[in-house]
């Protein structure tokens, strides 16, 4: 191990964006060693008299932390992240408030309900395969089981064991999903401080606050509720399937228990549990699901002459009809208390949709839970019936059976389908419409950079051109947000029709009477929308497995499962694992450590800015004298204030540059799709200090448009890449150390 520099020596920190990247990347040196952390996440340097870090500064020592094994760098993680993808955006919503104020918790109250409903849907889609289609629809008839030696053994057991046994599916999820959510590795854990002693499920106004970084105890508190919302779900279906038509004293027992475990889980993720609390009710829960769940089994298998009418189980598609019910309620009332907060957002804010993150979040988390189970029910059902689609219009044989799923599934579908056309023709006519104010940008950048180029360069200024106006195509998919919003609204309206049990091809056919083919022709149109959903879905999964077998795939999808667990689990405990509640603590510890030797840099490239930026609102008052901070391809005000202005705005950003005292560069070019500058809006410039003028640097890119002696091409386009070789970046370097040594602003 080598030791921290003695002295007045600088270190300049470097900390790698998403995607992953090698010590020996970083350092820009063939031969590194570890000084710190572990293989998980650790700090590496050159080793000690084999040369100096590319791109160093004289009298400066170059320190990487390397993070990307965290997220992107084991490959299950990387396949997982698309299976627990709703549960990562319903986390996310919660954190795009536009203001960190949540008066008596409202806000954070209804987007854990709104998770907590993603839980219930997932477990009622494994009731609906197993229970409902397979116990309840197929094993009874022989043309369904026939050939299948897995499904012909059940029809020896009367209907209560029968669905007993099958309950035991979901279950057994369940206990996988909280296996996942608990797995966040040892090396994801115990490096942040003590959480403050206080209440559960109050959020935090500010990365500033101690603890931010410390969900664990959030996290398993979260996990038990989920799990009794699950285990409830079960026994709930369970009973009232077996005690069709005969309700007896036992049955209304039990019914009260498991639904009484229900609502107990709902009602514990809107309030708010003093600490010294949350122990004796995690353990009451736990006894309380083993008690619900042993209970409804027991009886279950107690019920063995139950009649089995043709159709759905009973009480399956009323279940299925108020949880989207509630799910759109849930949405409404998220987005009007999002509204009404929006008001105290900071004037000149430039948040998505104006503020209205959460509730696009929202509804996307549903939107994609939605998808995920109709895919399961529909396919599971289009196998048991031999590959015909079950339809109300276009029944089966009758030898087969019904096999069909509930209404709610149906309109998922063709809400998909409507979805996913319009947030089409949005982007096909988002795009072309800004294509033209995106190039009138370059062009006038290209010709404030090469006024005097020579006619031969004109094919390098088209292409420089071409490249600058792409990277702000992301800049302009705002209205294709707003799009997805308006239709995900509008499918609220076929709530009304779930609760009584209307289908699209059933609506039809009553308000057009005899007109049967058009009835039909709504049968098809449904029919498009279950493929065009189950293809989504079907596609992430083989994104999933590309992801396990090929790296190049996995470092494409790791880049999005960076972005979404950056932020703690305070909203899904089976949400990926937040890699910031390691990384976040451990760079604070760590450059504690330096600063108290000499001058420390912490350089943070792309993603890396934003830990950066993380880990100076977590250092101690002595350490900040001595810190600097250098980011360069940021998306802190390109991306994260706009995503997350409550946490990352301008008032966060502000506060970041008070804390070091403006000792702060951060370089940009024109030619990035992902950085640019930090405080170049006149509005927010106008509210700053004069020393925070000097903090973005813009680079021009390419530094030529032709041959430079003694080269024999053009300079590369970096775009987004090689910021360290730059000279403005060590000059940057070298200032901030001077700075720092002579403890003024920068």
């Amino acid at each position: 191990m080598v030791e921290i520099p003695g002295g007045d020596r600088g270190v300049e920190l470097r900390i790698h964006g998403v995607s992953g990247a090698s010590a020996e990347t970083i350092v820009d040196h063939p031969i590194v060693v570890r000084v710190a952390g572990d293989g998980h996440a650790g700090f590496y340097r050159v080793r000690e008299g084999l040369g100096s870090a590319g791109g160093a500064t004289a009298g400066v020592v170059v320190e990487a932390y390397r993070w990307g094994t965290l997220t992107a760098g084991v490959a299950v993680r990387t396949a997982s992240m698309l299976v627990l993808l709703p549960f990562m955006l319903s986390n996310l919503a919660v954190w795009m408030r536009s203001t960190p104020v949540d008066r008596c918790g409202l806000l954070g109250g209804l987007c854990r309900l709104l998770a907590g409903s993603l839980t219930v849907a997932f477990t009622l889609a494994l009731v609906g395969v197993t229970m409902n289609l397979t116990g309840w629809q197929c094993v009874p008839y022989a043309e369904c089981r026939e050939g299948r030696p897995y499904l012909s053994w059940l029809v020896a057991l009367p209907i209560g064991p029968r669905l007993a046994v099958l309950a035991l599916v979901p279950l057994l999820a369940l206990r996988v999903f909280w296996a996942v959510g608990k797995r966040s590795a040892a090396a994801f854990e115990g490096f942040g401080s003590a959480p403050p002693r206080g209440r559960f499920l109050e959020s935090t106004g500010s990365l500033a606050a101690p603890g931010v970084w410390h969900d664990e105890q959030m996290t398993s508190w979260l996990r038990q509720i989920h799990v009794g919302l699950g285990a409830g779900t079960v026994g709930v279906s369970l009973v009232v399937a077996v005690s069709h038509g005969r309700w007896g004293a036992v049955a209304v027992g039990l019914l009260g228990l498991t639904a009484g475990l229900v609502v107990l889980c709902a009602v514990l993720l809107t309030v708010t549990v003093p600490a010294g609390r949350a122990g004796p009710l995690r353990r009451a829960v736990w006894i309380l699901v083993a008690v619900a769940t042993v209970s409804s089994l027991g009886y279950a298998v107690s019920r063995r002459e139950v009649p089995v009418p043709a159709g759905q189980m009973p009480g399956y598609e009323g279940a299925v009809a108020g949880l989207v019910a509630a799910q759109g309620l849930m949405l409404v009332l998220i987005a009007a208390v999002t509204l009404v907060r929006r008001r105290a957002r900071p004037a000149g804010s430039r948040a998505l949709l104006r503020g209205l993150g959460t509730p696009l979040v929202a509804a996307m988390s549903v939107t994609v839970a939605s998808a995920y189970t109709a895919t399961l029910v529909f396919r599971t059902a289009d196998q048991l019936d031999r590959g015909r689609i079950p339809d109300p219009i276009r029944n089966n044989p009758p030898a087969l059976g019904p096999l069909e799923p509930p209404v709610g599934y149906w309109w998922a579908a063709l809400a998909g389908l409507a979805a996913l056309l319009v947030v089409s023709a949005a982007i096909a006519v988002t795009l072309p419409v800004a294509r033209r104010r995106r190039r009138a940008y370059a062009r006038r950048v290209v010709e404030h950079d090469y006024p005097d180029a020579p006619a031969e360069a004109t094919p390098r200024l088209d292409a420089v051109r071409s490249t600058i106006a792409r990277s702000f195509v992301t800049d302009e998919l705002g209205p294709t947000f707003v799009a997805f919003f308006v239709i995900s609204s509008v499918g609220l309206a076929t709530v009304a029709l779930d609760l009584i049990g209307i289908g699209p091809t059933q609506l039809v056919a009553r308000l057009g009477r005899r007109h049967d083919t058009l009835a039909v022709l709504t049968a098809y149109v449904t029919d498009v929308g279950i493929w065009a959903i189950s293809l989504l879905v079907i596609g992430l999964l083989i994104l999933g497995y590309r992801a396990y077998r090929s790296p190049e795939t996995r470092r494409l999808v790791g880049v999005l499962w960076d972005l979404g667990t950056f932020w703690p689990r305070t909203v899904h405990p089976f949400a990926p694992p937040c890699y910031a509640a390691r990384a976040v603590p451990e760079l604070a510890r760590r450059v504690s450590a330096l600063a108290a030797q000499g001058p420390v840099v912490i350089s943070g490239h792309s993603h890396g800015s934003v830990l950066a930026a993380a880990t100076v609102l977590q250092l101690p008052p002595e350490a900040l004298p001595h810190v600097a901070l250098l980011t360069h391809g940021s998306p802190l005000h390109r991306i994260y204030a706009r995503l997350y202005p409550a946490y990352l705005g301008e008032e966060a950003l502000r506060d970041v540059g008070d804390r070091i005292g403006w000792r702060w560069r951060n370089l940009w070019r024109d030619t990035d799709p992902i950085g640019g500058p930090i405080f170049a809006d006149p509005g927010l410039r106008a509210h700053l200090p004069p020393a925070a003028e000097a903090v973005d640097v813009r680079l021009r890119d390419p530094r030529s448009v032709v041959v430079e002696a003694p080269d024999t091409v053009p300079p590369p386009v970096e775009r987004h890449w090689h910021y360290h070789n730059e000279p403005e970046y060590r000059e940057a370097v070298r200032e901030l150390v001077d700075d720092i040594r002579a403890g003024a602003p920068g």
